[in-house]
């Protein structure tokens, strides 16, 4: 069973594309606002030390920005 979830904003637009993607690909999701959570974004930023989103945590390993290909391969593993 893989654990993914998908760190997001209001106004992104790559976030809509990543959600989209994954709900295409029938993989289920968890995903987590950090404009309502600023404390996750403030460990977002200590773990990959990337400001941007979206960031996804696929089984523990850490994917930024829409990374498709990553994205899959870190499924696979």
């Amino acid at each position: 069973m893989n654990s993914v979830t998908v760190y997001t904003t209001t106004q992104c637009p790559y976030c809509v594309m990543l959600k989209n993607f994954l709900s295409e690909q029938n993989i289920s999701f968890k995903e987590v606002n950090v404009e309502t959570k600023p404390e996750i974004m403030q460990r977002l930023v200590n773990t990959t030390g990337q400001l941007g989103v979206p960031q996804t945590e696929v089984n523990g390993q850490w994917i930024v920005g829409y990374d498709r290909d990553n994205i899959m391969k870190a499924l696979k593993n």
